[in-house]
């Protein structure tokens, strides 16, 4: 059932959903991430990445209700480290939901739009959470490249892995967390979309990037990564 990705469209992705509704779905998105440990990765790679700078630009693609630049605040200023953390994301009602969500004392930007009218930026890292997977094939190839050409210190990928135990197991994960219906149904989904190692590989040679690793993090994650 899962050799191949699935390709289609999520529930939280239909423009009629209410924007309500769609707050809600973003809101229970943050517990997954808490519950199944999405943030450790990114804040893993951060420490290689980032290093012994004083200071750093980040832009985040597909920032949802923005916990993972929220985790990100509090990495940097548990280090003394100034940070300047940029959100873009394509649904303009994720910009008001991350807004409500993110005390204003934290130093994040959110904006509405497409990442690649964010070239020339100078960003020293570029990172998404939970967005490749909504990606095409054609889609992903472009965003990998404008990662390498943007990027100074580094990038990082932090997604799903496609495997038949978490395709099985979520739907009870979700079920006994009582998590919006739309996000047990898209769960389940999201898994069917992900890409696996090999398909990560062949996406990275397309693009033309070399040096980039492809690692697999409990649970059911697939991180793909490249530090400069």
């Amino acid at each position: 059932m899962l050799e191949k990705r699935l390709e289609t469209e999520e529930l939280m992705d239909d423009p009629n959903l209410p924007e309500e509704t769609y707050h809600e779905v973003l809101a229970d998105l943050a517990k997954v991430n808490r519950v199944t440990m999405a943030y450790r990765p990114t804040l893993q790679f951060l420490e290689r990445a980032v290093g012994n700078r004083k200071s750093f630009k980040l832009l985040d693609v597909g920032y949802g209700q923005g916990d993972m630049l929220r985790e990100i605040a509090k990495w940097a200023k548990a280090r003394g480290i100034e940070a300047e953390l940029v959100g873009v994301d394509l649904n303009p009602r994720s910009e008001a939901a991350a807004k409500a969500a993110t005390p204003r004392d934290l130093p994040i930007t959110y904006r509405t739009g497409d990442y690649a009218d964010l070239i020339d930026n100078r960003w020293d890292v570029v990172i998404s959470s939970l967005v490749a997977h909504h990606m095409s094939h054609d889609e992903l190839v472009l965003f990998l490249r404008f990662m390498e050409a943007e990027a100074r210190a580094g990038w990082f990928i932090n997604d799903l892995n496609r495997h038949a135990l978490s395709h099985a197991g979520y739907p009870v994960l979700a079920t006994l967390a009582r998590w919006h219906p739309i996000v047990r149904a898209d769960g389940r989904t999201s898994i069917a979309r992900s890409y696996r190692p090999d398909e990560w590989q062949a996406l990275l040679t397309e693009a033309g990037v070399t040096g980039a690793e492809v690692q697999r993090v409990f649970p059911f994650r697939l991180c793909v990564s490249r530090i400069r």
